[in-house]
């Protein structure tokens, strides 16, 4: 059997996720192992002015939305970073459902 998901959120925790169907949680020593990245920083990328508001957590990638259609992206190194808020998972499911409701999606 294969699953569909509308949409697929990287990165969101267990906080602000909605019906989101899918997630995945990976610790810093598996983001390490993985993907090759030392010295991480436990909100995904220091709180400077190079990491805040549209330039999180990269410049061109501030509405959640990665380059492939259906893929988000949340978590702490989303806007407006880490924490308890829940804010970027929240923030995330929001853009979901609009992409959903204009047909983006």
């Amino acid at each position: 059997m294969t699953a569909r998901y509308d949409a697929v959120v990287v990165g969101g925790g267990h906080n602000g996720l909605g019906s989101i169907l899918h997630r995945q949680i990976l610790c810093p020593l598996e983001v390490e192992r993985r993907f090759y990245m030392t010295v991480g920083h436990h909100l995904h990328g220091d709180m400077g002015p190079d990491q805040l508001f549209f330039l999180r957590p990269a410049p061109g990638y501030g509405s959640y939305r990665a380059p492939i259609r259906g893929l988000y992206m949340c978590g702490s190194g989303a806007h407006p970073g880490g924490g308890i808020t829940g804010a970027p998972g929240r923030n995330c499911a929001g853009q979901v459902w609009w992409d959903r409701k204009t047909g983006r999606l």
